[in-house]
C-alpha cells in the first residue's frame, strides 16, 4: 500500500506502507544505530516522535519480547528505507511490520532516508506526518505544520506508571539498598543494572512528591530518562529541588536535564538532537573515551550550572554537556544511556558509583 511522509518545511516522501494503516504525526527525527530497533521502539524517550533509522535495512532479526524497553512500542511512527519481511533469530516470535501492526504504529518504508536524514540535520528536527488515507500533498503538509511544537511539552506524565511498583516481584528478600526511581519513562534495563548490584527498587510516577519519596527513607535516588521538553516538567522540577542534599541522587537523560533545572541550570532545545550506539563521550576525570548511546534532543547549558557543580563528561563530536556532578553533595548524572551498553562496558562504572555513593553515605550516617 502506498504511503506518504510530509514534513512542515513542505518536503514529501512517497513510499510503501508497512506495519499499521492510517495516519499519524510527531517529531521527526533520525537514529544511526544499525542494529536495536527493539530497543528503539520501545523507549518511552521517543514518545511523540516518528523515528527514522539511517543505516538502510531493518528487520532482519525479527521481534522478540526480551528485549523490550517496556511493555509496547512508544514512537509515534517509524522510517526505513527498506523493511526486511523475511526474518531469522532463533528468539524471534514475530516480524517487525506484524508487531507495528498489532500494536497500530504506521510505518513507511522505500523513501531515501539518506536525503531525509540531511534535510533534519540542516533545517533541524520538525513536525511530519506519516498517511495511508490521505495521499494529498498540500494537505499533509498543513497537518505537520499544524501539529504542536516539542518545545513545551510535558511528555513525561503521558508515559509514566499510573501508580508504585516494586521491580521486580519475584520473592527476592537480600538487598543491600532501597532505591526509589522517578518513572519519567523509564527503560527496563535500567531496573535491571539496579537489581544486579543489590538495589531493592521502588517506581514512583512522576509527580510523587519529594515529601513522599522521602517517608520511604531510600538510600537513593534515581531520576529516569523520559521524554519532551525538561522545562515543562515544572512538578519534577520543584519536588528534586526539595530532593538535592537529602539522598544520594543518579540521574540519566531527561533525569540529567530536570536535575539541571532544579539546581538552578537552564536546558535548550538541539537542532536534531543526539540519537544513536556510537556517540563518543569524553570523561573528563581521567581523559577515558566512552563509546555511547543517545536519545536526547534538549541539553543543559554548561555556562549555567552554579558555582557548586562542575561538568563531567562532554560529546567529542560538538561538545555538548553530557554529565555533571555536585562538589561536595551525593549527586551527579549523566545524558546518555549507560544501561544501552553500546562500548558495550564503557559506562558501567556509572552505577557502580551509585551504590559506592549510596554506601559511603550509609557509612557517615551510622
Amino acid at each position: 500500500m502506498k504511503a506518504k511522509l510530509a514534513l512542515a518545511n513542505g518536503a514529501v516522501f512517497t513510499g510503501e506502507s508497512f506495519g499499521a494503516e492510517g495516519e499519524t504525526a510527531g517529531e521527526v527525527v533520525f537514529n544511526t544505530s544499525m542494529i536495536g530497533y527493539q530497543e528503539v521502539l520501545t523507549d518511552p524517550s521517543y514518545c511523540g516522535q516518528i523515528v527514522t533509522m539511517t543505516y538502510p535495512h531493518m528487520g532482519n532479526y525479527g521481534i522478540n519480547p526480551e528485549d523490550f524497553e517496556s511493555s509496547k512500542p512508544q514512537v509515534a511512527g517509524f522510517v526505513v528505507r527498506e523493511y526486511s519481511k523475511f526474518y531469522s533469530n532463533f528468539r524471534a516470535t514475530e516480524s517487525l511490520g506484524d508487531f507495528l501492526k498489532r500494536n497500530d504504529i504506521v510505518g513507511i518504508e522505500a523513501i531515501d532516508t539518506r536525503k531525509l536524514t540531511r534535510m533534519i540535520r540542516e533545517a533541524g528536527a520538525m513536525n511530519a506526518v506519516i498517511s495511508t488515507t490521505d495521499l494529498d500533498d498540500a494537505s499533509l503538509v498543513r497537518k505537520a505544520k499544524a501539529f504542536p511544537s516539542m518545545s513545551g511539552l510535558d511528555l513525561a506524565k503521558i508515559v509514566t506508571t499510573k501508580k508504585s511498583y516494586r521491580f521486580p516481584q519475584n520473592g527476592k528478600t537480600d538487598f543491600k539498598f532501597r532505591v526509589v526511581a522517578y518513572d519519567y519513562g523509564i527503560k527496563t534495563n535500567i531496573l535491571r543494572k539496579l537489581y544486579e548490584r543489590g538495589c531493592d527498587v521502588t517506581v514512583v510516577p512522576a509527580n510523587t512528591s519529594a515529601d513522599e519519596v522521602l517517608k520511604m527513607d531510600p538510600d537513593g535516588i534515581f531520576l529516569s530518562n523520559g521524554p519532551g521538553d525538561p522545562a515543562a516538567v515544572t512538578y519534577g522540577i520543584d519536588n528534586i529541588g526539595q530532593l538535592i542534599g537529602k539522598k544520594p541522587i543518579f540521574g540519566i537523560c531527561l533525569g540529567h536535564q530536570i536535575l539541571a533545572l532544579a539546581a538552578g541550570a537552564k536546558t535548550f532545545k538541539m537542532k536534531f538532537g543526539h540519537r544513536g550506539a556510537n556517540h563518543p563521550v569524553k570523561r573528563l576525570s581521567n581523559e577515558t573515551v566512552e563509546v555511547t548511546s543517545h536519545n536526547h534532543g534538549f541539553a543543559v547549558d554548561p555556562n549555567s550550572l552554579p558555582a557548586d557543580y562542575e561538568v563531567t563528561h562532554i560529546d567529542l563530536n560538538d561538545d555538548i554537556l553530557e554529565g555533571f556532578r555536585h562538589k561536595s553533595l551525593p549527586l551527579f548524572c549523566v545524558q546518555y544511556h549507560p544501561e544501552a551498553s553500546p562500548g558495550p562496558h564503557d559506562s558501567d562504572y556509572l552505577f557502580d558509583d551509585f551504590i559506592k555513593m549510596m554506601e559511603d553515605v550509609k557509612v557517615e550516617t551510622r
